[in-house]
């Protein structure tokens, strides 16, 4: 007795093979193509600009969350003392590599813009405080400087990917986010225009 090549049991086999070989296709195009895609979110803005070194932001439009926390001399502050001010609020950590490549250029774009309302409040994720305060004695850095031991920046913020950050407009609502480290160049593109408002 023969058997016909062309039996359900074959049939199926060769479309599990067809299926197999094209998720490992479509597999390895996604590899290739979504690092761009996804860095590309206006159609304008190239990570070639930019070294490929800096988040691009999303457009968002939410109120900022009602966080308060303590600066690094023990002072409350809440995020709506801001009010009236453009903000921006970047969570932190002192061990995270890409967050500290991202905070000489903070500080640049924070002292040229300070005089236009605009303040930066860098949230720091968990680390004790005097090892915080060593770090920023060191770096330099102008812009207030919160302490957030329990984490509640980046569980307000529904975010906690390190860095990230967030553009408050002069009335409190959440206008542009960031997941990565911002280059001076993306500062420059996208937040310095809305200063005027």
């Amino acid at each position: 007795m023969s058997v016909n090549s062309h039996s359900p049991k074959n049939t199926k086999s060769l479309a599990l093979l067809f299926l197999g070989v094209g998720l490992i296709l479509l597999g390895l195009a996604s590899a290739l193509l979504i690092p761009r895609a996804e860095a590309i979110t206006s159609g304008e803005d190239d990570p070639a600009e930019t070294g490929g070194l800096s988040a691009i932001p999303v457009e968002v439009s939410f109120p900022a969350p009602d966080l308060r926390l303590s600066d690094l001399s023990g002072q409350s502050f809440a995020l709506s003392d801001f009010a009236g001010q453009m903000v921006l609020v970047n969570n932190w950590a002192i061990w995270c590599p890409p967050c500290k490549a991202e905070l000489p250029d903070l500080n640049a774009f924070y002292l040229k813009y300070k005089a236009q309302g605009f303040v930066i409040v860098a949230i720091e994720a968990g680390s004790p405080q005097a090892d915080v305060q060593t770090f920023i004695d060191q770096a330099g850095l102008a812009f207030p400087i919160w302490v957030d031991p329990q984490e509640l920046a980046m569980e307000a913020f529904m975010n906690f990917s390190l860095p990230s950050s967030y553009l408050i407009d002069r009335t409190g609502q959440i206008r542009l986010a960031w997941t990565g480290a911002i280059s001076a160049e993306m500062l420059e593109k996208h937040v310095a225009p809305l200063l005027s408002e």
